[in-house]
């Protein structure tokens, strides 16, 4: 899908550990930043009321809000985009900005088949998210970016200088943008 402006190259992704902290995080990022919104941890009402408080601070910052959840979901709670694993993003719904789970080049293809607008691609580095969890590493995480059809947003362990490090330009974190 030909998107009419750029996606954003940095992504703040929202998890249990760094809730109480997002007010703040999602202030500091740059103006026009990407912001997926999980939360998991949160039954439903609860999790729809904190989205909603955090959506008004993304929204005052022009960033883009993408929802872990149905494309249904995301449109009744007013969200820019959906995220998940490729085959949770079927069919695809004009007018939502789609993001793929990726681990391997066997995903990425299958993001890319069904149209997502990207994929995020992890765990790059070790991230507590999968402590001793298998990584990457730099040289796989480029090989398998550079052969994707879709654009790749670097995901695990990610922090300002370890995308630096990487030289890669769309990066996303967790706690690499909460602390």
């Amino acid at each position: 899908m030909t998107r009419a402006k750029p996606l954003p190259a940095l992504w703040l992704i929202s998890d249990a550990r760094n809730d109480a902290g997002l007010e703040r995080a999602l202030a500091k990022l740059p103006r026009g930043s990407g912001w997926i919104y999980r939360h998991y941890h949160l039954a439903g009402p609860e999790r729809y009321a904190r989205f909603r408080v955090l959506r008004r601070i993304a929204r005052a910052k022009g960033h883009v809000t993408i929802l872990a959840d149905s494309a249904l979901t995301a449109r009744e709670w007013g969200a820019d985009g959906i995220y998940g694993a490729a085959r949770s993003l079927c069919p695809r719904r004009a007018g939502l900005i789609h993001l793929a789970t990726a681990h391997d080049l066997a995903e990425l293809g299958l993001a890319a088949r069904i149209g997502a607008d990207a994929a995020l691609l992890s765990p790059v580095f070790p991230t507590r998210s999968h402590p001793g969890g298998g990584v990457l590493g730099p040289v796989r995480f480029r090989l398998l970016a550079r052969q994707s059809r879709l654009p790749v947003i670097a995901l695990g362990g990610m922090t300002a200088a370890q995308a630096r490090a990487l030289g890669w330009p769309r990066w996303a974190a967790i706690d690499g943008l909460s602390s």
